[in-house]
């Protein structure tokens, strides 16, 4: 099964600059980004390796990768103004 890549780099390019200064000069961006990745790197692997999983579990993580996308969108979008 070919898995879609959802890190943050591949989402946002244009973005590219700013993800490496607020990865380093913003403690909170960097705890978001890393909780995003983690969470990005486990649906991947479900999705995959076709791991059995529960959907609402499936589901659930995909709605916290969600949220923290937009929650890193907006402050890059802010870094960037």
């Amino acid at each position: 099964m070919h898995v879609e890549h959802h890190d943050l780099h591949h989402e946002f390019p244009e973005f590219s600059e700013a993800i490496h200064s607020l990865k380093t000069d913003n403690k909170h961006f960097a705890k978001l980004f890393n909780e995003y990745h983690d969470i990005t790197g486990n649906v991947e692997k479900l999705a995959g390796q076709d791991i059995p999983v529960a959907d609402e579990t499936f589901e659930e993580l995909k709605k916290k990768r969600l949220k923290l996308k937009d929650e890193l969108y907006a402050m890059l979008v802010a870094e960037k103004a």
